[in-house]
């Protein structure tokens, strides 16, 4: 949470009866965010009510992603649910999204929400961004990528990184991790009550351009030379066929006795162009190379289970 003290006592109480109401055994992480209106010391009275809620405090305001991260690393429980703050994601779905992972069978389940109470200038943007994510992730069956209330398998927040913005990404990430189990449940939408919202319209731009990071450090991220090199090399093809219609130009006009001079040509700049570009592109793929080859995670797998082996 982020500047959240008016809703944490009601949230906690929520969860506590949802809790108790279904016989769980839980605990409660409350990440804060570098709040600056007493959060923490809210969260503090909480842990002295309930031992089950405990707490992470940022020395200052870092993102949700980092913050699911931590809680992620923290996590005890065999299933991990997710949610804002901010009451405007409800406990009352969390036995139906604890069903989903324990009796059918699902790695990670995101939440729906299919009827909303954001304005159009939020809506629009997020229904044509969740139709991109859908598309370049090829996980078709999800409406909401960046629906805060999400549950997982305890595998799966273990062996996935949340860094950057990329929480909107994260069955995408579940997904690449070879999670691919991911399921979809619609969930009540609650208008705001306390506070306002802390995210703005640069979310939209900033989520696309982490969308193509993340595309991109999937389809080449341990092989850079596929697409670096082969740009590079269109790159260059192209500017040695300027540099042959140059040559045929120039001798033509040898012959014919008219004045030709190669830097008047359209080609030329083009060949010039050309010919810089591939070549760099095809070096930054050979640089890319080098760096993975002494990565130390350069042959990092993700393996589900062994059999027969000395652990």
């Amino acid at each position: 949470m982020y500047n959240e003290a008016e809703s944490l006592p009601e949230l906690a109480q929520w969860i506590e009866r949802v809790m108790k109401e279904n016989n769980f055994s839980y605990e409660v992480l409350m990440i804060n965010d570098g709040s600056t209106d007493g959060s923490w010391q809210v969260i503090e009275q909480l842990h002295e009510k309930n031992k089950c809620i405990k707490g992470v405090c940022f020395r200052r305001n870092y993102g949700k992603s980092p913050a699911l991260n931590t809680g992620f690393q923290r996590a005890q429980g065999d299933v991990v649910i997710t949610m804002d703050a901010d009451l405007q994601d409800s406990p009352d779905e969390i036995p139906g999204l604890y069903k989903m992972i324990t009796q059918e069978g699902y790695d990670l389940v995101s939440g729906w929400k299919k009827k909303r109470y954001d304005p159009k200038s939020k809506t629009i943007p997020t229904k044509l961004f969740n139709a991109t994510a859908r598309w370049v992730s090829g996980i078709h069956n999800l409406h909401d990528f960046n629906c805060g209330l999400k549950a997982y398998r305890r595998e799966v927040v273990k062996h996935i990184e949340v860094y950057a913005d990329m929480h909107r990404y994260i069955p995408y990430l579940a997904k690449n991790a070879g999670f691919t189990r991911i399921g979809e449940r619609v969930v009540h939408h609650q208008a705001r009550k306390y506070g306002s919202s802390k995210f703005g319209l640069d979310r939209f731009v900033n989520g696309y351009l982490d969308l193509l990071t993340l595309w991109f450090l999937t389809k080449f991220g341990k092989k850079p030379m596929h697409f670096f090199g082969l740009m590079g090399s269109l790159m260059f093809l192209l500017g040695f066929v300027a540099v042959l219609v140059l040559l045929i130009l120039k001798l033509y006009y040898l012959h014919t006795e008219h004045p030709f001079f190669v830097s008047d040509s359209l080609y030329f700049y083009i060949a010039l162009t050309c010919m810089v570009l591939g070549t760099q592109l095809f070096m930054s793929g050979f640089l890319g190379e080098l760096l993975i080859r002494h990565s130390s995670d350069r042959n990092h797998y993700e393996i589900s289970q062994e059999i027969g082996l000395d652990q």
